[in-house]
């Protein structure tokens, strides 16, 4: 059985912040099973290992025995959360929101399980609340509070224009924690404002308010920014087994440990393991695969990472290549690049001539296969090992 001690240690595994830790031990030691809410907009149609930072832990809240409440915001995505953004987010229609909404049902259970998962839709009680209702969430905040809140306050100093309905959003989603009766919410660093509204509110409401958990921003592919469909630096859930495979094996090595904190479901005890490995001379690649191939099986299954694993040793003909490719990432245009501009951008030719050139020689690959078409271009969100010659190597990111 495990104790309320082990199951603290458990949660906050790779969290960033815990507020309030005390209040958490004293729901952990009732014994009773808790109400976990997490919620996610359907403003893309993927999800991406970002996402599953989350997801992840509140899997990890089922394995303790707590009711996971996953929740699909489709209302508040008709507002747009305004977090991070120095802009007022353009609206989606309510058919790429139910589309949306969709993709993420049928992503989702590929982590959670569905029979211990509430699968909720804020517009079930939002579109009740009415406007009456609106006006009367909307008076337990004030407008200097709001201003409190990051991006809000800079937008206002730099005289950039703020809509009300953005002052919603922070309600809305506060408002979800009152109606779904959190015990604990579970968020993003950024989303901190936010979170603390739900508080508030259930205070308001006569409830016990939510404990909030917030899991740091998973770095994407070039191990700098957050990973974001928009800057094209994702591993998307639903990829091919060879795309995720192969992006995995494109990140650093020091960004591998990273990844082994937040995403892979091994113990503390075995990654300090691989890193006492790696530290007594076991290759990092070899490390990596370990990763790729838990993260492959675990969006599709052990039989497509094996397949995955079997074509990348294929294609990079495994001890073949350096173990000090220098990595890149370059930022290319919505329309693509060339790969004979990508190869002058990452410094293996002195000039896009030179590249041609190369190419016709039978001197240039890319993730291990010859290159022949001069006009092979390349997008926003791959990552790619680029080979000219016997010498020249670079793991190269390609970023919007």
């Amino acid at each position: 059985m495990t104790t309320w001690e082990q199951a603290l240690a458990a949660i906050k595994r790779g969290a960033e912040e815990l507020l309030v830790e005390s209040e958490l031990i004293e729901k952990l030691k009732t014994g009773k099973a808790l109400r976990i809410k997490a919620g996610f907009d359907p403003t893309a149609p993927d999800l991406h290992l970002g996402h599953s930072v989350l997801i992840n832990k509140l899997r990890q809240f089922q394995d303790l025995g707590h009711q996971v409440m996953f929740l699909v915001g489709d209302f508040t995505a008709q507002i747009g959360d305004p977090t991070g953004k120095n802009s007022t987010r353009p609206p989606l229609s309510a058919e790429q929101i139910a589309e949306n909404a969709r993709t993420y049902q049928e992503q989702v259970f590929k982590i959670l399980d569905p029979a211990k998962t509430e699968l909720c839709f804020n517009s079930k009680w939002m579109n009740e609340l009415g406007a009456a209702g609106m006006i009367r969430l909307a008076s337990q905040h004030t407008v200097a509070r709001m201003l409190e809140r990051d991006d809000f306050a800079k937008r206002y100093s730099n005289n950039q224009p703020i809509s009300v309905h953005e002052f919603l959003y922070p309600l809305c989603q506060g408002y979800d924690s009152v109606v779904m009766r959190a015990d604990v919410e579970l968020g993003g660093t950024d989303q901190k404002f936010n979170l603390l509204v739900g508080r508030e509110l259930q205070k308001g409401a006569g409830q016990a308010p939510q404990t909030i958990l917030m899991m740091p921003l998973l770095e994407g592919l070039d191990g700098v920014n957050k990973m974001s469909k928009s800057l094209g630096n994702y591993i998307g859930i639903n990829e091919p087994p060879k795309e995720i495979f192969g992006k995995l094996m494109s990140i650093s090595d020091e960004l591998m440990w990273r990844y082994y904190e937040l995403l892979s479901f091994r113990s503390l005890d075995e990654i300090a393991g691989l890193k006492q490995q790696m530290v007594e001379g076991r290759n990092p690649r070899d490390i990596k695969v370990e990763l790729a191939m838990e993260i492959v099986a675990r969006f599709h299954d052990a039989g497509a990472a094996k397949e995955a694993l079997n074509d990348f040793e294929t294609r990079f003909q495994r001890g073949a290549l350096p173990d000090d490719i220098p990595e890149m990432t370059i930022v290319v245009p919505s329309e693509g690049i060339t790969i004979t501009a990508l190869l002058k951008a990452a410094n293996l030719t002195s000039s896009t001539s030179e590249a041609m050139r190369m190419i016709e020689q039978g001197g240039v690959r890319a993730d291990g296969e010859r290159i022949e078409d001069k006009h092979l271009k390349f997008f926003a969100g791959n990552a790619v090992v680029l080979q000219v010659g016997k010498r020249k190597f670079a793991n190269v990111i390609l970023t919007a």
